[in-house]
């Protein structure tokens, strides 16, 4: 027979344990005293106050036994399992594990007391008796941490289950037609989420952008692709806002898309991740509602490039750093109608830097700068580039 020596309770060479004899005598015990510990569990803790029927009176009833079995040397390791499935039941039953605690404690002491009056009436010390007392709270603190483990195992397997729903149910949001009513509130209910009127979808890249879910107020939903955190935030006023403060706490770039049903949620997070890709360079906020020509440009792409490639043209042999200059200082003369003190305010040069600029921009284009199409090729080219944060 193993003994595990943290709680040993019987030896045969020293009267600071029982002998075979108390033990023995414990033994013959052991299905009354089970009984008393159930009806003291019963009476001292509300959570088990109800008729011990079922599986769960099975539960409790075994769990007791074994407990009072294995205390003193009847059962094998392997009964420790009982104690975990115990746990995991509590979590099952959506309970903490304050009443199994509690139980814990009411078992221990109801065992204690009836176990030191049948050694006492076989002559045990009052050594033996404070041993006794010992190794059965220190037995109680192993089994319930036992409890412990089950639970939080339960836990776990629920978090991810949990985590796999949510994922399918961004996906149903997300991902290829939009999804039918009916569909999509099983997905919702399945993953413990409140369909909402309407969402918003923030997209937001980088170093901390996967933990800027977790900072946003209400039931949100994230994934990560393509290197950018997708975020859809159910009742989303004040979203403008909240995305401003995280990307200046976060060090990150935001594309704010517009407030949609629910089952348009692609959609706003298209045109927030096509409004994240205006902002090049610094970190920044930009919402796409406010910057819809620039999106429309973007969302052309190839067209938009066959353009700024024809439109350009003449900047091809410009160093990188004039050329950068020069399409500032030409999209500020196209926007301000050729104000140069506007332009110089605008690029924060002196005016006479915007003189000499706009005279070269002039050798390089020609007559194209006076042609009201051309100049709208011009813009449409010069607004489709990124712009910083």
């Amino acid at each position: 027979m193993s003994v595990n020596p943290s709680w040993q309770i019987y030896a045969t060479s020293t009267d600071s344990w029982l002998d075979q004899r108390a033990v023995a005598a414990i033994r013959a015990e052991l299905p009354a005293l089970a009984d008393e510990v159930v009806r003291a569990i019963q009476l001292e803790v509300p959570a088990y106050s109800r008729p011990l029927s079922g599986e769960f009176g099975r539960g409790i009833r075994l769990g007791t036994e074994l407990a009072l079995r294995r205390f003193i040397g009847d059962e094998p390791e392997g009964s420790l399992a009982v104690y975990r499935t115990l746990g995991y039941g509590e979590h099952r039953a959506g309970r903490s594990l304050d009443a199994l605690q509690s139980a814990y404690r009411v078992g221990a002491r109801v065992a204690w007391r009836r176990m030191s009056q049948t050694a006492a009436a076989l002559g045990a010390s009052a050594e033996a008796q404070r041993n006794l007392a010992e190794a059965m709270f220190a037995y109680i603190e192993q089994i319930a941490g036992e409890s412990i483990e089950g639970y939080a195992e339960r836990q776990l397997a629920q978090a991810g289950d949990l985590e796999r729903r949510r994922a399918s149910l961004i996906a149903h949001l997300l991902d290829g037609a939009p999804p039918q009513a009916a569909a999509l509130h099983s997905a919702a209910e399945s993953a413990r989420w409140a369909v909402p009127r309407t969402v918003a979808c923030l997209a937001l890249t980088g170093d901390l952008a996967s933990t800027a879910a977790r900072r946003l107020s209400g039931d949100v939903l994230a994934r990560e692709q393509d290197d950018v955190t997708c975020v859809v935030v159910p009742h989303p006023a004040g979203l403008e806002q909240a995305g401003r403060e995280l990307a200046s706490r976060l060090h990150l770039r935001a594309g704010v898309g517009p407030p949609v049903a629910v089952a348009d949620a692609r959609t706003s997070l298209r045109w927030a991740r096509l409004a994240l890709e205006l902002i090049e360079g610094q970190e920044g906020v930009l919402v796409a509602d406010q910057c819809l020509a620039e999106i429309a440009l973007r969302s052309s792409r190839d067209v938009v490039a066959a353009l700024r490639e024809r439109a350009l043209r003449p900047l091809a042999d410009e160093t990188q750093r004039s050329r950068q200059r020069l399409e500032a200082t030409l999209l500020a003369w196209l926007r301000r109608r050729g104000s140069q003190r506007a332009i110089a305010a605008d690029l924060t040069v002196h005016p006479q830097t915007v003189r000499y600029r706009v005279r070269r921009l002039r050798e390089l284009f020609g007559t194209a700068l006076e042609d009201p199409e051309r100049r709208f090729e011009l813009e449409i080219a010069l607004r489709s580039r990124p712009r910083a944060g």
